[in-house]
Parts: structure tokens; sequence; C-alpha cells
């Protein structure tokens, strides 16, 4: 018999509505679920019990030693997690934790007593996948909907929609039936990456019409380490933080850029001031990928782990 460690952390997975506000109970509503699957154990833990904006660095580094420490006990691990920073939590252990067995996480868009609620069926879904040993050296996995998802290209697309976790640029790499998980992509293995300095101050701003200097100086006077920039288009940004950005650079903090658009990738290809060719040419890392706070985290890794004239290359290649 396949065992699953099932690590619960609250979301609305684990709540019910009541008067038209979602909230947490005392029970948790999937732990009737545990055993409706055949060959397979589940032990239930609930170290955490939040909802997913209230959670933080180290409470993911939390999690990552609870697999850590039980990785030789069991044959996969299933996280449920609020759906806001899902995709958050999954990469940042898809890059921060290396363990053989499976590691999936999922959640709900509709609580536990709501008209086609979703949390038993993903939950269900997600002990299937992480009990398959197709699963494994395919870093930590996202199931929802019938869908498996990696943690690299997975992004929540819709506040409310039950089919909210997609891929954009590459679409999920397998998926659920009645009887069978299948998987038709191979994934990339990534980079690992062991200390986690959650004291590390690492910024994330959005390029918008009209931007100013007035974050970029906010900053560098708070003495942030890294700062993740969603710039316009295949990588642009207004003129008028030009002369903010290269005082942001002056002062040593690392900055990556990646696109506020979430298909394509970004280059250096406008020369114009402001345009990409100028941004690449002052020293700002270009990623593809991944989004802003994905990024994010992996900037916070990369500054933990890493000399500073060597994370470019974690970015880009």
């Amino acid at each position: 018999m396949k065992r699953i460690l099932a690590i619960h952390t609250g979301g609305t997975i684990s709540m019910s509505e009541t008067d038209g506000v979602v909230s947490q109970g005392v029970e948790n509503p999937l732990n009737i679920g545990s055993h409706m699957i055949d060959d397979v154990g589940v032990v239930e833990i609930y170290p955490i019990k939040k909802p997913s904006p209230h959670i933080t660095v180290d409470d993911m580094k939390e999690l990552r030693k609870f697999i850590q420490d039980k990785e030789r006990d069991y044959d996969g691990f299933v996280i449920t997690h609020g759906t806001d920073t899902l995709e958050e939590t999954a990469y940042f252990l898809d890059i921060a934790l290396d363990v053989r067995p499976p590691v999936v996480i999922t959640g709900a868009m509709r609580s536990s007593n709501e008209i086609g609620s979703d949390g038993m069926y993903n939950y269900l879904s997600s002990i299937r996948v992480a009990a398959e040993r197709e699963s494994e050296n395919r870093g930590v996995l996202v199931v929802f909907n019938d869908e498996i998802h990696t943690s690299h290209s997975v992004t929540k697309t819709h506040t409310s929609n039950i089919a909210t976790f997609q891929s954009p640029n590459h679409g999920p790499v397998g998926f659920l039936t009645k009887e069978k998980v299948y998987y038709h992509h191979s994934v990339k293995p990534r980079m690992k990456f062991d200390e986690v300095d959650a004291e590390m101050k690492v910024g994330l701003i959005k390029a918008h019409v009209g931007l100013d200097e007035t974050f970029f100086d906010a900053l560098i006077k708070a003495e942030y380490d890294g700062l993740i920039i969603e710039a316009m288009g295949q990588g642009n940004m207004p003129p008028g933080v030009m002369p903010a950005l290269e005082r942001v650079l002056e002062a040593g903090i690392v900055t990556v850029l990646v696109s506020r658009s979430f298909n394509g990738i970004v280059g250096g290809y406008y020369d114009y001031r402001g345009g990409g060719y100028e941004l690449k040419s002052m020293g700002i890392i270009f990623s593809n990928g991944l989004n802003g706070q994905k990024a994010r985290l992996k900037l916070l890794l990369a500054l933990s782990n890493l000399e500073r004239h060597l994370i470019k290359d974690v970015f880009e290649h």
C-alpha cells in the first residue's frame, strides 16, 4: 500500500460558507475523504492554518522541512493550500526542495458546502497523482480540475472559476481520468537552492503608463537587495524612470526584468530610451518563463545562495 502524507495549510479548500461569507471552521471538511482511494494510506497533519494571503516565506520553509524530514517515510506528499498564493508556495518548493517522492499541491475555488464544490475532488485527484510512480522527478506539481501542471509554468488566471490554474506558455503536463494518471510532457530539471534568507529584501514593481522614480528611490532608501520589474511587452520601460533605474543599479540592487504579459518572452530588441536594448546594456537581467511573483522568490533564493555575479546565469539559462 502506498503511503501519502497530506499536509493541510488552510485556504478555501478547508473552509465553509455561512451567510455569504467564507471562513475557517473547527473541522477540516477533507477529513472524510482521505480513505476513499483503494491501496493508498493517507496520514494527515495540520502544521499551518492560514488563508493563503497570510502565508510567509518562513511558512514555506516549514513546509520544506516537514517534507525533508519525512521523505523516507512516505511514497508521496500532498499539500492543500489557499489559491491566492498557491503558485508561489509551489514554485518555492520546486526550487528549494530536492526529494524523490512526488510532491503535489492543490486547493479549491469553492468552499466545502457551496454547490459545485471542487475541494474534495481536487484533493483525491492529488492523492492519486502523488501515489503514481510516473509523478517522480517532475518537480512540485499542481493538480486542479483534472489537470497536472508544473509549478514553474502554472498561474492563477481567474478570480473564481474552478479552471483558474493554467500554464499559458506550455499547457498542462498531464491529466487524470477515472482510471489513470497520464503524462504527455517531460519536465526540465530545475536548479535547487539550499539556503533561504527570509530577511532578504526583494521588491516587485509593475510598469505602467506614468510610472515615475518614486518607488525606485524608496527601494534604494530602504536598502533592498533585489528588484523584479514587470516591464511592458517584450521588456520596455517608460523613459522617466531611467535615471532612477541607474541609481538602483549603482546601489547594488540586483535587478531582474520579466514581462507583465503572461505569454511570450522578453528581449533587448527595442533601441529607444527605456527600450529593452538599453535596459539590457545597463546590466539588468532578463528572465523568461516566470511571472513577477515567482521571479521574486527565485531572486530571493539566488541572493541567499550565490555570489551576485553568478545570478545572471541562473535567470538567463
